[in-house]
């Protein structure tokens, strides 16, 4: 370890990974082809080096794969959910067991630290967890309420929508490959899906660990390839759940919409963290820097915006710029790094014009703001911000990255109008030792899940309660019972006892509707007892 001011960071060489070039091969086998196809070569961000390749698929591959799962999903429709579930729990055990190569193959793909990857697996697990045990349950028909008591007996029932499109993106490889397919494969679908190709070894090894566990082949299906892939499978699948930048939501939505089939866009976000003047510091500065620059930055609930008040704004900030410049640079394959590298060049590319574009305008860098060539070609330090103004593109912007930016305020009316004043809301964070406030405040920023006193793990961990964007930070939500019914479409099933709904044929119809109109007033003073309205 070697340090550099006081930024300590953690050189090469790396231990060797659990993964060998032969497992690679196999995995990039298991591509959805039909033909001959030519090969894209994939490089580890850490340092460059060639990681292996991975064939290229067509749109008519896309046709072909989901034509294959829709033949698969027929009989999986069949097998009973607790069969299913038995399934998924096997995959769940086999994940745990299988940590260090999953682990190591995650980190070399997308350069992050361990305690992300690791964070990233254990999420996996949950979510593999909690939907094999609860979707038995939710999918059984549920008994509903009829018209007036006794006259009718209805019931819903939950079918699967057929063959489901996954596009995922490459920050979290591991459990975009998860937290789609499983409550999707759980519903009764088959699914095909297409991950960012800078990842495809991670999704394969999804796909090979899920069969496996008793997954049936052709069911869960990958197909590479970008944006012309991309399109021919919301032009094929039945339902499109997609996690990616906003305007590529925008495109997937209206080529959806044409076809009139269901989308679930998670999508970007400019997430705001709120410190209220009673918060306690040490913990709010430990949550900024987890929030803002776990993964690099490099997540869609991360915080790129603090609003601090005046009167523990210089507290705040001196302790937050110390315990950045104290954070754990590096390309190790254990805990030893705090933050690893940036995955894709054109991220590093972005993460650099931004501040570039804030510190030519005016902003001061409190930390970091330099890319760190001598640890990797796309390390980028964690940089903190502040006197940034709407001129530049960092105000509002999605950063995607480890930068984030310093607000002073005093008013809680002003900068409640400040922090919803985004096209974004996907996250918010709300630091307070009043917790009845702090659910108060919390209620009015408009966004999809607000976490008090946490960054972001608290919402997002609560599988049982939903998770997703309100503005243009996506449609739909993943976790809970909607992450699940979203992959279903939904039927009602009557049947009329004793005397018809619309009245018996020899009843006047006159009589038949002044005896309603009493029924009906007397049933609103009953219902409204009932549910104490």
């Amino acid at each position: 370890m070697i340090e550099t001011g006081r930024l300590s960071v953690i050189n090469p060489p790396r231990e060797a990974p659990q993964f060998t070039p032969e497992l690679l091969e196999r995995l990039a086998r298991r591509v959805s082809l039909f033909g001959e196809r030519a090969y894209q070569t994939l490089y580890a961000p850490f340092d460059g080096s060639v990681l292996g390749s991975i064939p290229i698929c067509t749109p008519e591959d896309v046709q072909q794969a989901v034509q294959r799962a829709r033949t698969a999903q027929a009989a999986w429709a069949t097998v009973d959910p607790k069969a299913r579930a038995r399934i998924m729990l096997r995959f769940h055990d086999l994940l745990l067991e299988r940590q260090p190569e999953i682990l190591d193959l995650t980190q070399y793909e997308t350069g992050k630290a361990r305690r992300d990857a690791q964070e990233e697996l254990l999420d996996s697990a949950i979510v593999a967890q909690f939907y094999a045990t609860r979707s038995p349950g939710w999918l059984r028909p549920r008994r509903t309420g009829g018209t007036f008591v006794g006259l009718t007996q209805t019931w819903e029932y939950r079918h699967p929508v057929g063959v489901v499109g996954v596009i995922s993106p490459w920050n979290y490889p591991l459990v975009m490959a998860i937290s789609e397919p499983i409550p999707a494969l759980m519903a009764g679908n088959a699914v095909v899906l297409k991950p960012d190709p800078q990842t495809t070894f991670t999704a394969l090894w999804i796909q090979a660990l899920m069969e496996e566990a008793g997954l049936p082949p052709g069911l869960f299906q990958i197909v590479t390839g970008g944006a012309e892939v991309g399109s021919a499978l919301v032009a094929s699948a039945d339902f499109i759940a997609l996690t990616g930048s906003t305007p590529t939501g925008r495109k997937v939505a209206r080529q959806a919409g044409e076809r009139l089939i269901g989308v679930s866009l998670e999508l970007g976000g400019k997430n705001p963290m709120l410190v209220l003047e009673d918060a306690n510091l040490e913990a709010a500065v430990d949550g900024a820097i987890h929030g803002a620059f776990a993964n690099a930055g490099q997540l869609c609930v991360s915080l790129e915006r603090i609003f601090v008040h005046e009167k523990v704004f210089d507290a705040f900030t001196r302790r937050l710029v110390e315990k950045t410049l104290t954070l754990r640079l590096g390309a190790t394959l254990d805990h030893r790094s705090q933050m690893g590298s940036l995955t894709v060049q054109r991220q590093f590319d972005t993460v650099l014009a931004h501040v570039q574009d804030a510190v030519s305008k005016g902003a001061k860098v409190l930390a970091g703001g330099r890319p760190r060539p001598d640890l990797g070609p796309l390390f980028f330090e964690p940089t903190i911000l502040t006197d940034v103004t709407p001129a530049m593109r960092v105000y509002s912007e999605e950063t995607f990255g480890p930068v984030v930016s310093l607000y002073r305020f005093s008013d809680l009316e002003q900068v409640l109008t400040l922090i919803n004043h985004s096209e974004y809301g996907l996250n918010a964070s709300v630091w307070t030792r009043d917790l009845r406030k702090g659910r108060e405040v919390a209620a009015r920023i408009q966004a999809g899940t607000v976490n008090i006193n946490e960054s972001y793990a608290a919402a997002w961990a609560s599988m049982d309660a939903t998770m997703g964007g309100f503005k243009a930070s996506g449609l739909g939500r993943r976790h809970g019972r909607e992450g699940l019914y979203r992959f279903t479409e939904v039927q009602t099933i009557a049947i009329e006892r004793f005397i018809p709904v619309t009245g018996p044929t020899w009843l006047p119809r006159g009589w038949y509707g002044r005896i309603v109109t009493a029924a009906l007033r007397g049933f609103k003073w009953l219902t409204r007892l009932w549910y104490r309205v």
